[in-house]
């Protein structure tokens, strides 16, 4: 599994506040969107972890808001994948725009079968990564 993807977003209008800026709720989407496509890059997506009866569950998420984005801003996502333990895996986030820092985020998550009963996490996510 890679350790760290990077994305590209673009700030779309619904996704503003009135005054043009990105709303701060925005950015967990964003880490969301980071997540996804770090998992496609490394070969695996939540759909498998589903099909196979895991689902992955967020149980705690934390922001620290630097500097604003701006409608139509051309944004990069870095996310990396901080720490695997046997139950949860933790990710950073980092928001630019150009070179500029703009928030810095953690998410950690954990899988959990259909009961709702913590899942360990499968061992080719947790390879390298302890």
């Amino acid at each position: 599994m890679l350790t760290e993807h990077e994305i590209e977003i673009r700030v779309r209008y619904p996704e503003c506040d009135p005054g043009g800026f990105l709303h701060h709720s925005r950015v967990f989407v964003y880490f969301e969107m980071g997540r996804t496509e770090l998992h496609r890059a490394s070969g695996d997506n939540y759909r498998r972890w589903e099909d196979g009866g895991l689902y992955a569950v967020v149980v705690q998420a934390e922001c620290r808001y630097l500097k604003p984005a701006r409608y139509d801003d051309l944004l990069r996502l870095r996310t990396i994948v901080h720490r695997v333990t046997s139950v949860k895996i933790e990710h950073e986030y980092l928001l630019y725009r150009d070179q500029e820092l703009l928030c810095r985020g953690r998410v950690v998550l954990a899988l959990v079968d259909r009961e709702g009963r913590i899942q360990p996490i499968p061992e080719e996510v947790h390879r390298g990564h302890s």
